[in-house]
């Protein structure tokens, strides 16, 4: 049996990458991405995302190989009636392992066509780690590697408040965007990265705080041999999922467009 990228040519490939996206196991491909695919399958995104691998170890590599294609099954009850549906999601252009290239993971910063950045990095991502240097290829935290992209962003394009990002993280914690510009805004400070780019960090990018709610189960082992039968293909990246989301964005009204 072939393999996912084999069987199926990779839809919208020519479409900017406008979202980089901290994390890539199965409650965001689930869910984000989902999201993102069935905008752009509609025309009203028109965006990729490149993925990162918040830790040393994932499954960036095992995206890579299925050029970021997946299939997601979601099934539920609506309407009184049992549900599936079964969709090959296309968003993700590719996956960057930071600690095996950081330089594709920096240059992410140069590119002028990325807005957000999305995340789900577990509830202990959103954490200070006093040892955390800007020379650091790569931090170890999330919001060190945040830090030094922000701080590349910022020389790249001269400070240019267009050029920010929003963030949307989907960590499960309270105030997850208000938590993570704090310790961004720390970790600039004892940096010392000066008063120009905290200025522009704290005005021209917008950190907002998420609830997120979708039952993701996930990969299906015990099952998994008779839903490729009827794909007709390999995926190793099939993730499954309830039917049922919600996202629940509070964000500045100046970039709720």
């Amino acid at each position: 049996m072939q393999n996912i990228n084999e069987v199926l040519k990779k839809q919208n490939s020519a479409m900017p990458e406008k979202v980089l996206q901290f994390g890539e196991g199965n409650f965001l491909r689930a869910f984000a991405d989902w999201m993102i695919d069935t905008l752009n399958q509609k025309g009203a995104f028109l965006g990729k995302v490149v993925v990162v691998q918040p830790i040393q170890f994932g499954m960036v590599e095992l995206l890579n190989k299925q050029e970021g294609q997946y299939t997601l099954i979601a099934r539920g009850t609506q309407n009184a009636q049992t549900v599936e549906e079964r969709q090959v999601v296309t968003a993700i252009s590719r996956g960057i392992n930071p600690y095996v290239d950081c330089d594709a993971f920096m240059a992410c910063a140069d590119n002028a066509d990325m807005r957000v950045v999305i995340s789900n990095t577990t509830e202990s991502g959103i954490a200070y780690d006093p040892n955390d240097k800007l020379s650091d290829r790569p931090q170890s935290s999330f919001p060190g590697k945040v830090t030094a992209l922000l701080y590349r962003r910022f020389q790249t394009f001269k400070g240019d408040m267009s050029k920010g990002f929003i963030f949307i993280p989907c960590e499960l914690i309270d105030r997850n965007g208000d938590n993570l510009k704090a310790i961004v805004l720390r970790l600039a400070n004892e940096w010392a990265l000066g008063s120009e780019f905290i200025a522009w960090l704290e005005n021209a990018n917008y950190f907002a705080n998420t609830l997120v709610d979708r039952i993701v189960t996930g990969y299906p082992k015990d099952e998994i041999e008779a839903l490729q039968k009827q794909l007709g293909y390999v995926d190793q990246a099939l993730v499954t999922s309830e039917i049922f989301h919600l996202w629940v964005i509070e964000l500045d009204q100046k970039v709720q467009h």
